[in-house]
């Protein structure tokens, strides 16, 4: 197996732990391990059955025609992690900052019959054995989890979804919905693009400049190249911007981790959209209350 190509961060809580059954990789995130009321994993390009530009690991219907090997992708990430997929929850995730909360009634969506849940970017949950499951190739995951009420939050925190603050409305809706204290809350920032991968148009960078205060943009985003068309591009920080939202909804900093694994770094690891000019699979989070 190729070498991974870890980037420390200072604000990261824990190095994301690297677990194999056979070829399939798969990674956990030390600051909810630590929960026995908890299952959480990410998955890797790595141990599926998949091929070409989705081999081997692809775990979304849409990118690929073949939903047998789809299905069996499932199987054996859910066998190695320790869930059953016909308890799978899976929404339509179009960037935005939508959130749904769902229950045992809800088992299944996406997986064993059609998606019904449209235009939604974040899961959120108390109940047990409902696996959220969210997916990505370079955007940010957000796993929340409130060990006092145990409650549970998935979130898909694109660019959009960013400057919309869907982090700091899932720890708000959950505060609403379930009683959650802010300061009792856990996250998991999981892998994705890194500032150094991440390069992004003006226009871009003034949704940012419009959504966080301006004594933070030298943390957000620095000046990069001048591209073919005159422009100038910058490098934009999303987990950092992620991490934000969480601290301006309340949470404290020692319960943020921020990921030492870059999806763009790791193209052979990892689904990324960046490095593979779109044509990849789709990695996907697993976070469940047992």
């Amino acid at each position: 197996m190729e070498k991974w190509k870890r980037k420390p961060s200072g604000r990261a809580v824990d190095t994301l732990t690297l677990h194999q059954s056979g070829e399939l990789v798969w990674l956990s995130f030390p600051i909810l391990d630590r929960f026995d009321f908890l299952l959480n994993g990410f998955s890797t390009r790595l141990g599926g059955v998949s091929e070409g530009d989705t081999g081997t690991m692809n775990l979304s219907f849409s990118r690929e025609p073949d939903r047998c090997n789809v299905r069996e992708n499932h199987e054996r990430l859910a066998k190695a992690i320790g869930y059953r997929t016909e308890n799978l929850v899976f929404s339509d995730q179009t960037h935005t900052d939508h959130l749904l909360e769902v229950g045992a009634s809800d088992r299944g969506n996406g997986y064993l019959f059609p998606n019904r849940f449209h235009d939604v970017d974040g899961l959120m949950t108390d109940e047990a054995k409902v696996v959220l499951m969210t997916f990505f190739a370079d955007c940010v995951p957000l796993l929340i989890v409130d060990p006092r009420r145990r409650a549970i939050a998935s979130v898909h925190s694109g660019w959009r979804g960013t400057v919309g603050r869907i982090g700091e409305k899932a720890v708000q809706r959950m505060s609403e919905r379930y009683g959650s204290d802010p300061s009792d809350l856990v996250a998991a920032i999981g892998p994705s693009i890194c500032q150094d991968c991440y390069e992004v148009s003006a226009d871009v960078i003034s949704r940012f400049q419009e959504s966080f205060p301006e004594e933070l943009w030298p943390e957000l985003y620095r000046e990069g190249r001048i591209a073919e068309d005159g422009q100038r591009r910058f490098q934009l920080n999303l987990q950092r911007a992620c991490a934000e939202n969480f601290l301006r909804a309340g949470m404290r900093a020692e319960n943020i981790s921020v990921p030492d694994l870059c999806t763009c770094c790791n193209p052979q690891l990892l689904f990324s959209h960046r490095a593979s000019g779109g044509r990849r699979g789709n990695l996907a989070s697993v976070l469940m209350l047992r």
